[in-house]
């Protein structure tokens, strides 16, 4: 018999890529505009601020490892059932979550192309095989989706808004993905960025996955306080299912990802409604005005995807290649997210930032534009 001579991980661990975050300082390590995280620019709720600082307090005792307070508060703004909300280290380990207690070695897991990254880091971190599914003009092609499933399908996981395209599926093809689903396949519903959508009619501002998630056994809908609520940095996200989905999510969550801190930040967040208003109002204004500065770029060879997210992935097809305006950005002072390894080598996912910062950034990739 071979010994091997030093612990060998599983090959499924080294298929996969790591995350790679947004970058904060450019290559010679100045700090400038980051517009790389799509964090919110105008920081956090005061309140939130204040309830984190009172809790430094309780530095030495664990955290309630249930959340009862942030779960109490979530049911009660959303009209939930507090027991069947599960918390995590943001909204990328109750993605974990989901495909570790789903998934495993001969399974697959589908998700779209120019979909969320930690999709397939969490499908081959199980051992499941990652499907991808074709895109529709860089948006979710529920068709091509449903193509792909097979009996050893187990998950399928569905950002809406889609990050980095910021695409928006409506509310009647999400019920159509679901309805053609197999009962046994989980369909999770990632809704980080689901507080900036924009719309007239109701529709246009719910896809239907909370109500699927109270009414049907295999939809799980995940939610997040980092991007809305400023709270990037304390990493609380949730999702909602059914009962049995949950339990067997819990079986494997961390017990103590929560702080005291963050906690009490996340449900003074929540109260601060005043907070959310002016953001979502914020980035709509300045998205809408971003996106047509795109368009008078367009001889060029730039086009905005339409976004519903708080961000913008701008498409490169003229002379100007998006590598090369990434650096010419970097320069100027302002760090986008530059994605060769999500396949998108010809496109800048940008951060709606402050007005200032938005209208920074316009007019230095105009400069650029000129300048090719």
């Amino acid at each position: 018999m071979t010994i091997a001579t030093a612990p060998q991980p599983k090959s499924w661990i080294m298929d996969i890529a790591p995350y790679i975050p947004g970058r904060s300082t450019t290559d010679d390590g100045r700090k400038v505009v980051k517009l790389s995280s799509n964090e919110n620019p105008l920081g956090t709720p005061a309140a939130a601020r204040q309830a984190f600082i009172d809790a430094a307090t309780s530095l030495e005792r664990y955290p309630d490892a249930s959340g009862s307070i942030v779960r109490e508060a979530l049911a009660e703004k959303h009209g939930l059932d507090p027991a069947r909300i599960i918390y995590g280290n943001g909204s990328d380990e109750v993605l974990h979550l989901a495909a570790g207690a789903f998934a495993g070695p001969g399974d697959e897991v589908i998700f779209v192309r120019f979909g969320f990254a930690v999709y397939e880091i969490a499908a081959r971190r199980v051992g499941a095989t990652p499907v991808i599914a074709p895109d529709k003009d860089y948006a979710t092609d529920i068709d091509a989706v449903l193509a792909h499933v097979t009996d050893r399908t187990r998950v399928v996981f569905i950002a809406n808004p889609n990050n980095p395209t910021g695409t928006y599926a409506a509310k009647d093809e999400i019920a159509r993905l679901h309805a053609a689903l197999p009962a046994h396949v989980l369909l999770v519903l990632d809704h980080a960025y689901a507080e900036y959508i924009d719309g007239n009619a109701q529709d246009a501002k719910d896809d239907g996955g909370m109500a699927l998630a109270a009414s049907a056994p295999n939809v799980l809908v995940t939610r997040t306080f980092s991007k809305m609520y400023g709270l990037a940095a304390e990493r609380i996200g949730w999702g909602y299912a059914a009962a049995p989905i949950i339990d067997a999510m819990h079986r494997i969550r961390l017990p103590f990802s929560m702080t005291i801190a963050g906690q009490h930040a996340a449900v003074a967040a929540l109260g601060d409604t005043a907070f959310v208003d002016h953001a979502r109002a914020h980035n709509a204004q300045w998205r809408r005005w971003f996106s047509d500065e795109i368009a008078k770029m367009g001889n060029a060879g730039l086009r905005a995807i339409p976004s519903q997210a708080n961000f913008v992935l701008v498409i490169f097809e003229g002379k100007l290649t998006a590598e090369v305006a990434y650096k010419g950005l970097m320069d100027a002072g302002y760090i986008v997210r530059w994605l060769p390894g999500q396949g998108l080598p010809h496109g800048l996912r940008i951060t709606i930032g402050t007005a200032d910062e938005t209208q920074g950034v316009a007019a230095a990739l105009r400069a650029l534009v000129e300048g090719a």
